[in-house]
């Protein structure tokens, strides 16, 4: 994928962005900064969140209101954690692409093994995201993010010049020019001391648009 996200042309700044795969939204943000990496000269570092994490305790998990589909739920973080610890942030990158397109373009909640195929991981890894293996590494990253923006905000979040913010929370993917004026938006609003939400009424559900190639 082009461009790296470890490794820009020329000076950039370092911005830490949280996701947690299984989330639509979340992988709109996602491509969006990939889009951003583009235009602007930034180094993103992807990190991970996990929305079962935020939503433990609460008598009605928003992401899983039945409770039948905690272990797919936790499944694509977990693997990403695995991916991440065993191969390296490069490895995250490619893989949490394919990934995403598995989940969200093809619908293949049982496709974590064919996303690491896709990018020429070993299928064995797989297996982690059944396990308990990388939680830890998971709660910890999760904990980063929400000691930055509080409990309350959900995935993505993003954390650049020593500010932080939850989202952006868009549909569907902006591209080229338009992905860096909303970056430059965004480091606008997050450095106004005081400055807490913007919203609009939100479409029904998120255009995903065409599958990226990667």
């Amino acid at each position: 994928m082009t461009p790296s996200f470890d490794e820009p042309d020329g000076p950039a700044k370092a911005v830490d962005f949280w996701f947690d795969p299984v989330c639509p939204y979340s992988w709109i943000a996602a491509r969006w900064i990939r889009e951003v990496a583009r235009v602007r000269p930034v180094r993103v570092r992807l990190r991970l969140m996990s929305l079962q994490v935020l939503n433990e305790g609460r008598e009605v998990n928003p992401e899983d209101p039945g409770g039948e589909w905690g272990d797919y739920l936790w499944a694509p973080v977990r693997a990403c954690a695995a991916v991440e610890q065993r191969y390296g942030h490069a490895a995250l990158d490619r893989f949490s692409l394919a990934l995403c397109v598995r989940l969200h373009h093809r619908g293949e909640w049982d496709g974590i093994e064919r996303a690491l195929a896709d990018v020429g991981l070993p299928r064995e890894v797989a297996g982690a995201a059944w396990t308990t293996e990388y939680d830890a590494v998971i709660r910890a990253s999760h904990a980063r993010a929400v000691a930055l923006v509080g409990e309350d905000a959900g995935t993505p979040v993003v954390a650049v010049d020593g500010v932080a913010f939850f989202g952006p929370v868009v549909s569907p993917v902006p591209l080229g020019e338009t992905a860096g004026r909303l970056w430059d938006g965004a480091l606008k609003l997050a450095s106004v001391p005081g400055f807490r939400e913007l919203r609009r009424p939100a479409d029904p559900a998120p255009d995903l648009g065409p599958e990226p190639v990667f």
